[in-house]
């Protein structure tokens, strides 16, 4: 237990970059005389950054266990704050974002969440939500901290103290996280000449080989984060061209990552009775429920209400990946799976940020970026019934076969 509260911690810790560039975003702007749209690009950069990030550490963490990638994140998000406030152009901050925060903070999330799923078995699904809710305190945590401080002394003098902090602090939290999951010593193959034959059914996942079995989830994280994303990214301008305000759209994006840190503990405790393939399929089916919801109301009341359901629903389909990786492919391949689908995600975050935006550009309206969300999510969907329904088949055929 004491393992996964230090994970918590270097998760809320680590995805600091995440949340703080958003909330330096006007100040830096001002700082550098440039447009809204080049402001914006130290986000998207570090958003690429985290998800090569996150492949690269989880192949790193498959070898050597996961302190050395968190080793490497710390010093990776600890000098990118301090260098970023030595930058004097959007450019260079854009680019030390990217490789170095974004980086260190792709070092976290998925090599801990392919972790935590190698410590439990009986409850592992609630342990890998615990661990996978730190994404989500991180942004409750330090926006307001990072926005008081700013206020003081410039984000300049605020990126200095973030880095001198998360750096140090990453890396003492690491030093107690040396020691290898039992699930990657029980996965190692029987020494040669032992004359042993050691079944393999996870070689061949949902009846697949690892590569299609891998591009199926990798096309639904995909799928399901465009979906994510119309809501998340847009909610704030929905509001506003509805003449709410962007103060009432700032609020409801805080409830819904509110709600999405209890869905997340809530759909860890469904999947350890239910397995990760139900668990995505049902975020999924809800997810799509919310998308529709938002169709026909546009009151603030009711989106606040549709909002929170949103949170609710989506929160728990993310981490379900990492528990389908640990249920159905070799253990020892978890950090660089997990990274790898992970890095999907924020694929399709990034990619259904921008296809909403144009979707709005091209029709002057949020319905039909909502329409498009729901098409994504359906194929999500298909997906996830998909790998469930050749799941039960390889189970029927074994139960036969015995």
């Amino acid at each position: 237990m004491w393992r996964l509260l230090i994970t918590l911690l270097i998760m809320t810790v680590g995805s600091s970059g995440m949340y703080v560039v958003s909330v330096v975003l006007s100040a830096v702007q001002a700082d550098f005389g440039v447009a809204r749209a080049e402001a914006s690009m130290p986000y998207t950069l570090l958003m690429i950054g985290f998800g090569v990030g996150g492949v690269v550490m989880g192949k790193l963490a498959d070898r050597f266990g996961v302190m050395w990638p968190l080793l490497i994140g710390s010093v990776c998000v600890g000098l990118g704050f301090v260098v970023s406030s030595l930058a004097t152009g959007i450019l260079g901050f854009s680019i030390v974002q990217g490789l170095l925060v974004g980086l260190g903070s792709g070092a976290v999330f998925a090599p801990l969440v392919a972790d935590t799923s190698l410590w439990f078995v009986k409850r592992r699904g609630m342990a890998v939500a615990v661990c996978a809710s730190g994404n989500y305190l991180a942004g409750a945590v330090w926006p307001p901290i990072v926005q008081m401080f700013v206020e003081q002394s410039g984000w300049r003098a605020t990126y200095v103290g973030l880095g001198v902090f998360c750096g140090l602090s990453m890396a003492g939290l690491a030093l107690f996280m040396r020691e290898r999951p039992p699930a990657a010593v029980m996965a190692a193959p029987p020494p040669a000449g032992t004359g042993r034959t050691v079944a393999m059914p996870s070689m061949r996942p949902f009846g697949l080989s690892l590569g299609v079995a891998q591009g199926m989830l990798c096309v639904a994280g995909v799928a399901c984060c465009v979906a994510m994303a119309m809501p998340q990214v847009h909610i704030v301008a929905y509001c506003t061209d509805l003449g709410y305000g962007a103060a009432r759209g700032a609020q409801m994006l805080s409830l819904m990552l509110a709600c999405g840190i209890v869905s997340r503990l809530v759909s860890g405790a469904i999947c350890d009775r239910i397995g990760g393939l139900r668990t995505l399929l049902l975020g999924s089916v809800l997810q799509c429920a919310a998308l529709l919801l938002f169709l026909p109301f546009d009151g603030m009341v009711p989106l606040f209400i549709v909002s929170a359901m949103f949170g609710l629903f989506q929160g728990g389909i993310v981490p379900s990946y990492a528990i389908i990786v640990r249920e159905h492919f070799p253990p020892a391949e978890a950090g660089a799976r997990v990274g790898t689908i992970i890095g999907c995600t924020l694929l399709g975050m990034a990619l259904g940020g921008w296809m909403s935006g144009k979707v709005f550009d091209l029709t002057g309206s949020y319905h039909a970026a909502f329409l498009n969300g729901i098409a994504w999510n359906l194929l999500n969907m298909a997906i996830a019934v998909t790998l469930l329904v050749r799941t039960r088949r390889m189970v029927r055929r074994a139960a036969l076969a015995v």
